[in-house]
């Protein structure tokens, strides 16, 4: 009990100790990171949208003045993933012209950093459309105001590099790009690069803060996420009526009731919070750019326990717990042993991995963490529904009673086939998808995985409703008390009995009494 408070109390300080301001106002810090290669930010504009950008602070020393620096702007249609880390191993993309040669068709602009002439140069590739590029918002407000007469299109701008009065050799860079036109529409991707000259030491390690302001005519959410708080709030709905129907059908219900049953409708409306409060994150940075703390912890809270909840309930009906027996083996008391804690810690990577900017050195380590650890836990949760399918076939065909075990081979079969068809569907199709609709439709990710989720939720409470015409309960004397020989009409009339002390609605139907007693 003391190691179970002290977990929870580390919990907690983890969660309240992370910095929940993430948005599309945001700050990277980069300390003494010699790293060629760092993805800032990906962000889908519309016509109108707005990509502020200023990097303050930036130190470059005397002795590395030769070293190339710079941002790489690129436009895609959808989320193909990022394709700059084949190329930056080959040759730096911001000092060489291979990269508009070996991707003519791309959109892509560069902007390098000369800190001895102070200016930043700009390149693009054939194919980029032209947009606007101002030094700052100051400048852009003054040029919105004459309707844009006076404003030089994207390549053919230089921007000034000024000296930065806070520290010593360092400098300041700002910018604003503005996507006037429809056809600068896209998702776009922010990397800086960072390409040192190897003849000169030390070596270049870079320190400098950016900020990042991005919105769509005053929207600060990506395109493809404008829909997401609708899309949470209507989800939220439906969980929630759905958890009171499944509640409802509990109380009313004249068989027998397990706990596994509650859990299952705690289960349902930790889902629909969760949902909620998620929906509610999305809409504070939606109109101010970034999410409250006190929203963003209550959602991260609940979203930790809704997934050890619902890992648990998982393995708990693979392992038949409360309907066929009451006592976990040693094997399942493993599985749980090692599920719960890798849950926990894929919660918690993934949490870190929400409130880290995208160029955090921790992000990617945390994202490859998460995944593996998600990818162990799907495969844990396997093996209990297994170990009963085997038990179930031995068991068909070895004691007197093969039809009830059939029939409850089958179920567990279609739990499994269900159980693996969720987890494809959540993990890599839904990954698929993403890399493949257009920017402003990333939204459906979302969408189908919400309802995966539901469909998954409901398939599994039908097939494992109170009913005495579920095979899944005809066996519960067989597997508690390891007797063969005890029929299942005696076990159907003690729980008739048992049904009718606790419920006072009435005895169990004819029909179901009878399908009982010729198993």
């Amino acid at each position: 009990m003391a190691k179970f408070e002290f977990f929870t109390v580390l919990l907690f300080i983890l969660l309240i100790s992370i910095s929940v301001v993430r948005g599309r106002i945001h700050t990277l810090e980069i300390k003494a990171d010699d790293r060629r290669y760092i993805a800032l930010t990906t962000f889908g504009f519309y016509k109108g949208g707005l990509l502020n950008v200023a990097i303050r602070n930036f130190y470059m020393p005397k002795s590395n003045i030769d070293d190339v620096h710079g941002l790489v702007l690129e436009r895609t249609i959808s989320d193909e993933g990022n394709r700059y880390i084949e190329l930056q191993q080959e040759f730096c993309p911001i000092e060489s012209n291979n990269l508009f040669e070996t991707r003519p068709n791309s959109d892509i602009a560069v902007f390098q950093f000369n800190f001895k002439t102070k200016i930043v140069t700009i390149k693009c590739s054939l194919s980029m459309k032209p947009f606007y590029l101002f030094n700052d918002m100051e400048e852009f407000k003054k040029e919105q105001e004459s309707g844009f007469e006076n404003s030089v299109k994207y390549c053919n701008k230089s921007l000034n590099i000024y000296s930065s009065n806070e520290v010593v050799d360092s400098y300041n860079i700002s910018f604003v790009v503005y996507i006037k036109l429809k056809s600068n529409e896209g998702l776009y991707n922010l990397y800086y690069h960072n390409c040192p000259n190897y003849a000169m030491v030390p070596k270049s390690k870079q320190s400098f803060t950016v900020d990042i302001n991005e919105s769509n005519n005053g929207n600060y959410l990506s395109a493809g996420d404008i829909p997401l708080p609708s899309l949470y709030f209507s989800t939220s709905i439906i969980f929630f009526v759905t958890g009171i129907i499944w509640v409802y059908s509990l109380y009313k219900s004249n068989y027998p009731v397990y706990k596994i049953h509650y859990l299952m409708a705690l289960l349902i409306f930790l889902k629909a919070a969760t949902l909620f409060f998620h929906g509610l994150n999305f809409h504070f940075i939606q109109i101010k750019g970034q999410h409250i703390a006190t929203w963003a912890v209550v959602f991260y809270t609940i979203h930790l326990l809704k997934g050890s909840v619902l890992f648990i309930t998982i393995v708990l009906i693979g392992t038949g717990w409360t309907f066929i027996k009451h006592v976990l083996s040693d094997k399942d008391k493993n599985i749980f042993m090692i599920v719960i804690p890798l849950q926990v810690l894929a919660n918690i990577a993934g949490v870190i991995i929400q409130e880290s900017e995208e160029g955090d050195v921790q992000h990617n380590a945390w994202l490859d963490l998460f995944l593996l650890v998600d990818f162990m836990c799907c495969a844990a949760i396997l093996f209990p529904i297994l170990w009963s399918i085997r038990h179930l076939q031995d068991a068909s065909q070895t004691d007197g009673k093969a039809a009830v075990n059939l029939r409850k081979l089958k179920l567990f079969q279609q739990f499994y086939v269900m159980l693996v068809s969720y987890i494809y569907f959540t993990r890599f199709l839904i990954y698929m998808l993403r890399m493949t609709v257009p920017f402003n439709l990333l939204w459906l990710n979302e969408f189908f995985k919400e309802a995966a989720t539901y469909v998954f939720f409901v398939m599994t409470g039908y097939k494992f409703r109170p009913t005495l015409a579920n095979p899944y309960f005809q066996v519960l004397s067989d597997v508690d008390d390891d007797d063969t020989d005890i029929v299942i009409s005696h076990f159907g009339s003690g729980v008739s009995n048992r049904s009718k002390k606790k419920t006072g609605r009435g005895d169990i139907p004819e029909d179901e009494m009878m399908l009982v007693e010729t198993s």
